[in-house]
């Protein structure tokens, strides 16, 4: 991980596609999680995004969460970053994190002020 910013949140992500299962694919939460931003380009100028490999150990996240918690997408909060109730945080080490596309999407509702996701 390189050229973050320790007082910003970190999003990891898998990227666009990969191979896997012997074909080319995405991940659908990681999906969920671009078309938010794509939606609100003002919460991406705020996160450091770092892509992961769909394969395992994902280094840079075990790194920081252990091995049980190396899913993606996952926002890893920043220091200074507000915690919210119902947002599915979750912490190991000091580090608070959210680990699923509309825990994620309701962090940011919180936080940013935009919509909340549908059903939530």
């Amino acid at each position: 991980m390189t050229n973050l910013h320790p007082a910003r949140d970190t999003l990891f992500l898998l990227p666009p596609g990969f191979f896997d299962n012997e074909r080319r694919e995405f991940c659908p939460e990681c999906a969920e999680i671009w078309g938010v931003l794509s939606y609100f380009p003002a919460i991406k100028e705020s996160v450091d995004i770092v892509y992961q490999a769909i394969e395992k150990p994902r280094a840079d996240i075990v790194a920081l969460l252990g091995d049980k918690n190396q899913n993606c997408p996952t926002l890893i909060l920043s220091g200074g970053s507000p915690e919210f109730e119902d947002c599915g945080i979750m912490q190991y080490r000091g580090h608070h994190f959210i680990n699923n596309a509309r825990d994620i999407a309701k962090y940011w509702a919180a936080r940013y002020g935009t919509p909340y996701p549908r059903g939530s």
